[in-house]
């Protein structure tokens, strides 16, 4: 059975990490284009890599958050698709996991 309190020690580290991540990002796009042509286009393809980013790390903290609310319920490291432990390894790796390593190898 998982440690629940080094479970969420885990889960609160990874969502401050995210969330500075994603404040950091957020501060790259709100920087301003530079007036030269060229240099605003290589710019302006920074900032479609940097979106991406921000969207990635914007999922990543909502699976995060969800990860908080299953612990806060019980319910942290049982897949949520067929109700099995999640096993060990799994959330060592990959503390927000909410599914079993069968049922995300189906998806």
């Amino acid at each position: 059975m998982t440690d629940t309190a080094t479970a969420k020690t885990r889960l609160e580290a990874q969502l401050a990490e995210l969330k500075e991540r994603l404040s950091h990002i957020e501060r790259d796009l709100d920087e301003p284009h530079d007036p030269d042509s060229s240099e605003r286009a290589v710019q302006m393809e920074d900032d479609e890599s940097l979106e991406a980013q921000a969207a990635l790390v914007t999922r990543e903290i909502a699976s995060t958050d969800r990860a908080l609310e299953r612990l806060a319920k019980g319910e942290y490291g049982y897949c949520v698709e067929c109700g099995e432990e999640i096993s060990e390894g799994r959330l060592e790796a990959r503390p927000e996991a909410a599914l079993c390593i069968n049922c995300a190898k189906k998806g």
